[in-house]
C-alpha cells in the first residue's frame, strides 16, 4: 500500500517563508537535473525517472545550476553513498536559496529508509519517493506545485514494474531488463528487504516481450537485473512455472540479441540447471557475479548468508568445470562485527583460491534496522582499513595475473562506444565482461575479433583482426 507522508514544517517560519509557497505553486519546472547513486538497479530506475519527467515535458539539464528541478536517486546500502548524497544536497540547498522556486526531489532507497525524518533533516526538499513508488513522481510534483506542500510516497512492495513506465535510455547496444524486484533473504548487514520489499518476479512473457522490443530498437546485449536475480520465480504465489534458467533459454530465442548477462546472484540459488545454461553454447555470457561476502564460516553464519565456505568453493568449482573461461567477480565485506584476524585470513585464502577477476570490496557500515547493527565486536577503523588495503592489493594482483594470462588471445568484443583513452579508438567488452580499447572504425553494436596485446588488472588494449 502506498503511504503519503503528511507535510512537515511548511509554515512561514520553517526554512522557507510564505512567499516561497506562493512561488512554488506558480512556477512549473521546464528542465531537470538527475543524479543517481548506487547499483545497476538504481541506474535502471533513473532511466524510468528520466522517462517520466520527459513525458511531463521537461528537458534534461547538464548541471544543477541549469535546472528547475533537481532529482537525486539515492542508495542506502553503504554509508559512503549517504556521505556522497549529503554533499549534493548541500549544493541543492544553496541553489534553492538562490532561486526559491527551484524544486528538489529525492527518490530511491534512502528516501524510503529515512522517510520519517528526512523532511526535518533537509527542509528544502519538496518531494520524497521510494523505489516502489516511482510511478507516482509526476503526481507528487503536481501536488507540490498546486498545494505548495511537501509530499511523498512509499509503497512497501512492488506495485508497478519498471517496464510499465516510460524510459529514457542512454543510446547504445546494451540495456537493462528488470526481472525481479526486492529481496527476501534478510542478510543481517543488508537493508534491501526493508527498502525494496520482498522478492517478486515479473511474468516471463512480459520479460521476453521487453527483450524483443529492445532487440527491435537495436539493442544487442541485455542484462537481467534483480537484487537476487537467480531466485526468479521462487516466491510463493508466482503465477508462472518458469525457472531462471528457463527464462534465460527463452531470451536466447529472441532474434537480434547477441549476449545475455545477469546480476546479482545469490550462491544458494545457483541451480545445476542454471550452471548448465551458463556453460552451454548460447548467448548467455561466461560471467558470473557471485557475492561471497566472507571466507569465514563464523562470519557467514553471523551474516545469515545460508551457505558455508565449503559449499561456496564447491559451487565455484562446478561453475569453472561447466565454463572453463568463466569470469568470476564477487562482493567482499571486511570488518563485520566480531571478525577476527583469523576470519579475515580465511577470506584472503578464499579470494586466492577462487582467483576472482575483480571484486567490489567494502568496509562494513551499520545500517539502521538491520540485525548486524546491534551486534557487538565493532572493529576499530584503523584495523578495518588495514584489512581493506590488504584485500584490495590481493584482488588487484589476481586480476592482473588473470588478465596477463589472456594476452595473445583473440576474443570476440562487442563495441559499446568511442574510447575515452584515445581518438580513433573504441571500447568494447569480451563475453567475460572485460573492457578492451582498440583502434577501429567499428560502430556501437558491432561484434569484432580483437587480439589482446596489453593488460592491466582491469582492462586490455588490443588490435582488430
Amino acid at each position: 500500500m502506498v503511504r503519503h507522508r503528511p507535510p512537515v514544517g511548511d509554515g512561514p517560519s520553517d526554512w522557507m517563508d510564505g512567499s516561497l509557497s506562493r512561488m512554488a505553486q506558480a512556477a512549473r519546472p521546464q528542465s531537470y537535473f538527475l543524479r543517481s547513486f548506487g547499483c545497476q538497479m538504481n541506474e535502471h530506475d533513473s532511466e524510468r525517472i528520466a522517462g517520466l519527467l520527459e513525458e511531463m515535458g521537461l528537458t534534461r539539464a547538464g548541471t544543477p545550476e541549469d535546472a528547475d528541478l533537481l532529482v537525486y536517486n539515492t542508495c542506502s546500502i553503504r554509508e559512503k553513498a549517504d556521505t556522497r548524497l549529503a554533499g549534493h544536497l548541500s549544493t541543492a540547498a544553496r541553489l534553492k536559496k538562490e532561486r526559491p522556486s527551484r524544486l528538489v526531489a529525492v527518490a530511491g532507497c534512502l528516501a524510503q529508509s529515512r522517510r520519517d525524518e528526512f523532511f526535518g533533516d533537509f527542509p528544502f526538499v519538496d518531494v520524497l519517493v521510494g523505489p516502489q513508488s516511482l510511478h507516482e513522481l509526476p503526481a507528487l510534483l503536481e501536488q507540490r506545485l498546486a498545494e505548495g506542500r511537501r509530499t511523498g510516497a512509499y509503497a512497501e512492495s512492488t506495485t508497478c514494474w519498471s517496464a510499465d513506465l516510460p524510459r529514457r535510455r542512454v543510446d547504445g547496444p546494451c540495456a537493462w531488463v528488470q526481472i525481479v524486484a526486492g529481496c527476501s533473504n534478510y542478510c543481517t548487514y543488508c537493508i534491501v528487504p526493508s527498502v525494496r520489499g520482498p522478492e517478486a518476479s515479473r511474468p516471463a512473457a512480459d520479460v521476453i516481450s521487453e527483450v524483443a522490443g529492445l532487440a527491435g530498437a537495436g539493442v544487442r546485449e541485455i542484462t537481467f537485473l534483480g537484487q537476487n536475480v537467480n531466485a526468479y520465480g521462487k516466491e510463493p504465489g508466482f503465477p508462472g512455472r518458469e525457472t531462471f534458467a528457463g527464462l534465460l533459454r527463452a531470451a536466447c530465442g529472441v532474434e537480434g540479441i547477441e549476449r545475455i548477462r545477469f546480476m546479482t546472484s545469490h550462491p544458494k540459488d545457483m541451480s545445476p540447471e542454471l550452471i548448465e545454461v551458463i556453460g552451454g553454447a548460447n548467448q548467455v555470457c561466461e560471467h558470473v557475479h557471485l557475492p561471497a561476502q566472507s571466507g569465514s564460516d563464523h562470519i557467514l553464519a553471523a551474516m545469515s548468508r545460508r551457505y558455508d565456505r565449503a559449499a561456496y568453493r564447491d559451487l565455484v568449482a562446478r561453475l569453472r568445470r561447466a565454463a572453463p573461461d568463466l569470469t568470476l567477480t564477487t562482493d567482499i565485506i571486511v570488518g563485520f562485527p566480531g571478525e577476527t584476524e583469523e576470519d579475515f585470513r580465511q577470506t584472503l585464502a578464499l579470494v586466492e583460491e577462487c582467483r576472482y577477476d575483480s571484486a567490489f570490496t567494502f568496509i562494513y557500515s551499520p545500517r539502521r534496522g538491520t540485525g548486524a547493527a546491534v551486534l557487538p565486536g565493532r572493529l576499530p577503523a584503523g584495523v578495518a582499513e588495514d584489512r581493506m588495503t590488504r584485500l584490495v592489493d590481493l584482488v588487484q594482483r589476481l586480476g592482473r595475473e588473470r588478465n596477463e594470462a589472456m594476452v595473445g588471445r583473440t576474443e570476440e568484443v562487442l563495441v559499446e562506444r568511442a574510447s575515452r583513452h584515445a581518438a580513433g579508438e573504441v571500447m568494447g567488452r569480451t563475453r567475460g565482461h572485460k573492457p578492451v580499447n582498440f583502434p577501429s572504425a567499428a560502430q556501437p553494436g558491432d561484434l569484432v575479433r580483437v587480439e589482446l596485446l596489453e593488460a592491466t588488472s582491469t582492462s586490455f588494449r588490443g588490435r582488430e583482426v
